[in-house]
C-alpha cells in the first residue's frame, strides 16, 4: 500500500501555475506518472526554476553520517532507500542534500514543516526569543507561553480555552487519557483498530498497528471497528460502524467509559477519512456513557486539510479534548492539550509539570507560525492546491488499475496501490520499488509519491 501525507512548506500560492503545468505533465504522461519496472520513462517532469542557490556544503559525506548512525544511534533508527538521502539545508518547500541536489520536499518530517523550511519569520522569531531567554520555566512569568496560549485558544470552539503544553503529540495523547480517566473516574478509553496515537504505555494501548506495538502490559483499551470507506465492511455507513462502538461499551465495560479518541484522518495508518456520519453518532454513544471526546489532531491540525483549520471541524463535532503537535511547531518540539476549564481543573488534585513543555523559545515559535499560517493563507492554499491535486489524482487513477483509492481532504491525500483491484491486495512491492523512482524524480517528493504540503 501507498499512502502518504502532506508534510514541509505548502509552496507559496504564487507559484501554483508551474505547479500545475507540472503535475498536468505528469498526469498525462503514464510512465512519468507511475514507473514500474516494465515501463520506459519518455518525460521526467522538472521542477520550476528557483534562483535559490544553497551554501556550499562542506560536512561530513552520507557514507560518514551513516557509519556514525550505525555505530552510535539505536538499531531501531531506520532509513529510507538503499542509498539514503543525506540532507543538508532547506529553504521553504525544499531540501537540499549534500551534493546540492533539489527536492520537493512533501514529507516534511512526517507532516510537520506545514510553513516551509527555515521560515523567515520562524527563524526569526526563535532567534530574537533565544537572545533574550531560552529556558526558564512556567513556575515564573513570560510573556510567549501566555500569548501563544491565548492565539491557539482563538482557534477553538466552544469552552476549548484551556492549553497544557507538551513536546510532542505522544506526550500530548498521554496527557489526555489521563486527565479523561481522572476526570470521568472510569479507567476504560475505547479507539480505533488501524489508529496511531504514539509510542509510550497508554498510547501504544490507544494504538492499533500490530507494527508500531511492543508485547508489552497494556490495559483498558478496547479497539473498535475501523470505519474505513476504502476497506471496511459498511463502506460509507459511518452510523453501522458506531454500532459496534455500543457493542464495545455494552459487552466490554462497566457499561460507563472514559473517553473516545480518534484522529479525524488516520495519518500513520494510511491517510484513511472516517466514514462521513461516524463521529457525530459516536461522541453521543460515549457521552451518554458518561465518558470525553478527544481529538487527536497531530497531524490532520493546522490547517492541513484546507477546508477547516481542525479535522474534526470537516464532521460536525466538538470534542472535549484537543491534543496537537507537529505542524504546531513547523519542526519545533511543540505540542499541546487544549481542554475546558472544568476538565482541566483535574490537574490540580495533585501536582502535575512539564519542565520543558511551555518553553519560551519554543512557544515564540508557535505564535510565529500561527501568525504565518493566518498571514499566508495556507489553510485556503491548502484547499485550492488540494482539490486541484486529489483531482488530478483521480484522473490517473482512471487509466491506472494499480492506483486503488485516492483519498484524504486538503494537502493530506493518499494514494493506494493494490494488485487487484476487486480483492484490493496491496502492491508492497510496487510501492516499494515506486518510492525509489521518486527519489529521483525531483519534481515530487523523494520520500513518497503525491504527497503535498501546504505552501503547494
Amino acid at each position: 500500500m501507498l499512502s502518504v501525507g502532506i508534510g514541509s512548506a505548502l509552496w507559496e500560492f504564487k507559484h501554483f501555475q508551474s505547479w500545475q503545468r507540472v503535475y498536468s505533465l505528469a498526469a498525462q504522461n503514464t510512465n512519468a506518472a507511475i514507473c514500474f519496472p516494465e515501463n520506459n520513462i519518455d518525460v521526467i517532469p522538472k521542477l520550476p526554476f528557483s534562483n535559490y542557490v544553497p551554501p556550499l556544503y562542506t560536512g561530513p559525506t552520507a557514507n560518514e553520517v551513516l557509519k556514525k548512525r550505525k555505530e552510535f544511534l539505536s538499531p531501531s533508527t531506520y532509513y529510507f532507500y538503499e542509498k539514503p538521502v543525506n540532507l543538508v539545508h532547506g529553504k521553504m518547500q525544499y531540501v537540499f542534500d549534500d551534493d546540492g541536489h533539489r527536492y520537493l520536499d512533501a514529507f516534511g518530517g512526517i507532516a510537520t514543516v506545514g510553513c516551509g523550511h527555515c521560515h523567515p519569520d520562524v527563524v526569526k522569531a526563535v532567534i530574537n526569543q533565544t537572545k533574550n531567554l531560552q529556558h526558564s520555566t512556567v513556575l515564573y512569568l513570560n510573556h510567549a507561553i501566555a500569548d501563544f496560549a491565548e492565539a491557539l485558544a482563538s482557534k477553538l470552539p466552544g469552552d476549548l480555552k484551556v492549553v497544557f503544553f507538551t513536546n510532542s503529540g505522544t506526550e500530548a495523547n498521554e496527557l489526555a487519557v489521563t486527565m479523561a480517566r481522572l476526570y470521568t473516574g472510569c479507567h476504560d478509553i475505547i479507539s480505533l483498530r488501524n489508529a496511531y496515537h504514539g509510542n509510550e504505555a497508554g498510547t501504544m494501548a490507544a494504538t492499533a498497528l500490530c507494527n508500531w506495538k511492543f508485547n508489552l502490559v497494556q490495559s483498558g483499551v478496547h479497539h473498535a471497528m475501523n470505519p474505513d470507506p476504502y476497506r471496511g465492511i459498511f463502506g460509507s455507513d459511518g452510523e453501522m460502524y458506531a454500532k459496534d462502538v455500543q457493542d464495545l461499551i455494552q459487552f466490554g465495560t462497566c457499561g460507563h467509559v472514559a473517553a473516545f479518541i480518534s484522529e479525524a484522518i488516520q495519518g500513520v495508518a494510511g491517510i484513511v477519512e472516517l466514514a462521513p456520519g461516524y463521529l457525530p453518532a459516536v461522541y453521543s454513544i460515549i457521552r451518554n456513557a458518561g465518558g470525553l471526546c478527544i481529538a487527536d489532531e497531530v497531524q490532520t491540525g493546522f490547517a492541513r486539510t484546507g477546508s477547516h483549520f481542525w479535522g474534526f471541524e470537516v464532521h460536525g463535532v466538538v470534542p472535549d479534548i484537543v491534543t496537537m503537535a507537529k505542524g504546531i511547531g513547523n519542526g519545533i518540539p511543540l505540542g499541546a492539550v487544549v481542554t475546558t476549564p472544568e476538565i482541566a481543573e483535574v490537574l490540580t488534585h495533585r501536582t502535575y509539570f512539564n519542565t520543558f513543555g511551555g518553553n519560551p523559545v519554543c512557544t515564540a515559535a508557535g505564535l510565529a507560525i500561527l501568525r504565518v499560517i493566518e498571514k499566508e493563507k495556507l489553510q485556503e492554499n491548502a484547499h485550492v492546491v488540494g482539490s486541484y491535486l486529489k483531482q488530478r489524482l483521480n484522473a490517473l487513477k482512471a487509466k491506472h488499475e494499480t492506483i486503488g483509492d485516492v483519498r484524504g481532504r486538503g494537502l493530506m491525500l493518499g494514494v493506494e496501490l493494490v494488485t487487484d483491484r476487486r480483492r484490493k491486495t496491496p502492491a508492497k512491492v510496487e510501492t516499494l520499488h515506486l518510492m525509489e523512482q521518486m527519489k529521483g524524480i525531483s519534481c515530487f517528493s523523494f520520500f513518497l509519491l503525491f504527497v503535498l504540503v501546504l505552501r503547494l
